[in-house]
């Protein structure tokens, strides 16, 4: 029989909740392993790590993965940045991202918490996690893009706070076009205005309803005549969608060119078919809006 420390105790307790004679037994039963005692309570229904759930998770990482032809991206939250700096919650994120990039069915945090990860279901992953870590920890947000005949290129910034997938089709894979799909990243993750959409054609109708409302009140409020505000308001709404709409947006790396036109240098059959953009907390920001 293993040698069970006060010290082993103390932790798994910690890591837990649970009573300190249950921990013992549970590490006696697990032979000292601290990682089986984890599950051994919580087995038994000791561990408090539901307790955690529906605590703030305002910190985390966001994690991509590049499979293939195609992207996953992950937004993980937990408590604090000591606990999202850890190795062993990064490589939780990444594994998550990899496998949302390697399974075309998980477009959703439901469908990635139902899947499977090494034959264990990963909400259960999820919550040996919170045990393990002594936090909450919740995913918030998951998009997985694919090429058709392309790449899918991606970039994580500020030390996992941002990240972005962009999916390129193109007639030719390669280094060169997966260069270019990085670089596209980049710029998404840095353009200021952010891009809502690939061209003006996938601007929503709200969007541009709302936008044109807002101009036609500042158009008023100024004392334009009425005969001209349709057209005042058309020539913001026309600067506007040049401002959001990713390939007429200034390429941050050389300014002197459109991203549609880094595109076109490369051949005409170049297009960008989609792009995701997470940046840790946006999620819970729109919620309260």
């Amino acid at each position: 029989m293993a040698e069970i420390s006060a010290k082993d105790v103390k932790t798994l307790r910690e890591q837990t909740g649970a009573g300190m004679m249950d921990c013992k037994r549970a590490l006696s039963d697990a032979g000292g392993d601290l990682g089986k005692a984890v599950e051994v309570l919580r087995e038994r229904g000791l561990a408090k790590a539901g307790k955690r759930e529906g605590r703030a998770t305002s910190e985390g990482v966001i994690a991509i993965s590049l499979v293939g032809s195609a992207g996953g991206m992950v937004e993980l939250g937990c408590e604090t940045d000591f606990v999202a700096r850890t190795d062993d919650f990064v490589a939780l994120a990444d594994r998550l991202a990899r496998a949302v990039a390697e399974d075309a069915s998980i477009t959703s945090v439901d469908a990635l918490l139902a899947s499977a990860i090494d034959g264990e279901k990963v909400s259960d992953r999820i919550v040996s996690a919170i045990a393990v870590m002594g936090e909450n920890v919740v995913v918030k947000r998951v998009a997985r893009l694919a090429a058709e005949k392309g790449v899918v290129g991606g970039y994580v910034h500020a030390g996992g706070k941002l990240g972005v997938l962009v999916a390129i089709e193109s007639p030719a894979a390669g280094s060169e076009i997966e260069a270019l799909a990085k670089d596209i990243s980049m710029h998404v993750a840095a353009a200021d205005p952010s891009p809502v959409a690939v061209s003006r054609e996938g601007v929503s109708s709200e969007l541009l309803a709302a936008e044109r409302e807002i101009y036609r009140k500042q158009a008023l409020a100024e004392g334009k005549p009425e005969k001209i505000l349709d057209k005042i308001v058309e020539g913001k709404v026309n600067k506007f969608l040049s401002e959001i709409a990713l390939v007429e947006q200034a390429f941050v790396k050389d300014p002197d060119q459109s991203i549609g036109d880094l595109l076109r240098a490369r051949g005409d059959s170049l297009t960008i078919s989609a792009f995701e953009r997470f940046k840790l907390g946006q999620a819970e920001e729109a919620a309260a809006e």
